[in-house]
């Protein structure tokens, strides 16, 4: 088929377009800038890409499938409605995507994309859908001739319903992306249930409170303080993991530092294991993980460290906090600075409290303007809210000679670190200024 996509830039859209590539489909989608997303495709996956959005894009298409954020008055969504075309949205076209497919299904508040990507490291052989880029095979999808597909399940607009789950891997279940249920809170922990129900297995955070409740399936239970023991940070190359023994299975090895990355290896580590895998081809496989872009994601390891992390939310940045300090400590750097592009103004709101005591410990933060995602405009106080870090409120970061620099809005550096451990989080355009790219 001739598959287009309206709003193909976006991490899981551009996921469906490369797993359909890889199984002889022909591509092309639009967008509102290029990007590397963008560049991606045309150049690996012979996509053809509009940019910016028009309605000649969607000539010849036999199917449309569009981003949660593109709306009726979208040019191309009109012209294909006009041909006749059949256009779909994301969540609807995962049904006819992975109806044929054994699915293990990952889904979760926080750790979803790391648990993910190590399941597919130690699930060598199985197709991959996932929601970050793996440095593994630096990219977000691998596909093969396995029926077996690792998918990054999405909660945030109850897609997940939709992911056809064989096994079903939840790290944790935390109110998130309540505007879309409407925060209705009891709509929100229903969509979980409904997932479970779904899936002919189900291995769980057994001491998340509500992974806890539902034994009344029969669910397979990681209990991280029980299971996990004789966790330790180690170095090899300069480079961290974090060792662990799992049950009376014996020692593993993670990249990346950090108690959510033994707790993200284990739940695949049972996954596997209930798919038939074995345990020490398990072990040397979860070697061949070396993290995720954007994840505890090391792009500078000079005299000045610099790290870029996807974190959005207060428990994501404080777990990954923890590990840049034991990080930092085990290399004997005792700065660590912060800096924090908060995603959303409607999760800055309703976290506020929660992200202020995330940074705690840092010696130094810088809070950049909120990244809308296409929400309206609304007045939150940051630099009252955090007053008590007295933050550098700035307008962007770069990167220049291992050097980074904060900018005013003007364009002139208002401090530079040259030293330490510089941290960047956040879901929006940070993780290309970071990289000076930007």
């Amino acid at each position: 088929m001739h598959i287009h996509f309206i709003g193909i830039g976006g991490i899981g859209l551009s996921a469906l377009a490369k797993f359909l590539a890889g199984f002889g489909h022909k591509i092309s989608g639009s967008d509102i800038a290029q990007t590397e997303i963008t560049k991606d495709l045309e150049q690996n996956y012979n996509a053809s890409i509009t940019i910016p959005h028009h309605p000649d894009a969607v000539n010849g298409a036999d199917l449309v499938i569009y981003s949660a954020v593109i709306k009726p008055d979208n040019v191309e969504y009109q012209k294909a409605k006009e041909l006749g075309i059949k256009i779909i949205p994301r969540k609807e076209a995962l049904k006819f995507i992975l109806k044929d497919f054994e699915v293990f299904a990952v889904a979760g508040a926080h750790g979803k994309s790391t648990t993910s990507a190590i399941l597919a490291s130690i699930m060598p052989d199985s197709n991959a859908l996932i929601g970050a880029i793996s440095k593994e095979f630096n990219s977000n999808v691998r596909t093969s001739k396995s029926k077996k597909v690792v998918f990054e399940a999405d909660e945030s607009d109850a897609s997940f319903l939709n992911s056809n789950p064989h096994l079903a891997v939840v790290t944790n279940v935390e109110p998130e992306h309540m505007e879309y249920y409407e925060y209705d809170y009891d709509r929100f922990y229903q969509a979980y249930r409904d997932f479970l129900e779904l899936a002919d297995i189900r291995v769980l955070n057994g001491e998340d409170e509500f992974l806890s409740n539902q034994n009344d399936l029969e669910n397979i239970y990681l209990e991280p303080s029980k299971d996990i023991k004789d966790v330790e940070y180690i170095l090899i190359d300069k480079l961290p993991y974090t060792k662990f023994n799992l049950r009376d299975f014996g020692e593993f090895r993670v990249y990346g530092f950090g108690y959510h990355l033994a707790v993200d290896a284990a739940l695949a580590i049972l996954a596997a294991l209930n798919s038939g895998e074995d345990i020490e081809a398990i072990r040397k496989n979860l070697l061949n993980y070396k993290g995720i872009k954007k994840r505890f994601d090391i792009i500078q390891n000079d005299n000045l460290i610099v790290i870029d992390d996807y974190g959005h939310h207060p428990t994501e940045i404080k777990a990954t906090l923890k590990g840049v300090f034991d990080y930092a400590k085990a290399l004997g750097i005792d700065r660590v600075y912060a800096i924090w592009q908060p995603h959303k103004y409607s999760r800055t709101a309703d976290n506020l409290e929660g992200f202020v005591k995330a940074f705690e410990g840092v010696d130094e933060l810088t809070i950049l303007p909120i990244w809308a995602a296409g929400e309206e405009k609304r007045e939150i106080n940051l630099e009252e809210a955090f007053k008590e870090y007295n933050p550098i409120m700035a307008n962007r970061v770069t990167k220049k000679d291992n050097k980074i620099y904060i900018l005013d809005k003007e364009g002139n550096s208002i401090k530079t670190y040259n030293n330490g451990v510089v941290v960047a989080f956040g879901a929006g355009d940070i993780t290309y200024q970071i990289r000076g790219i930007k």
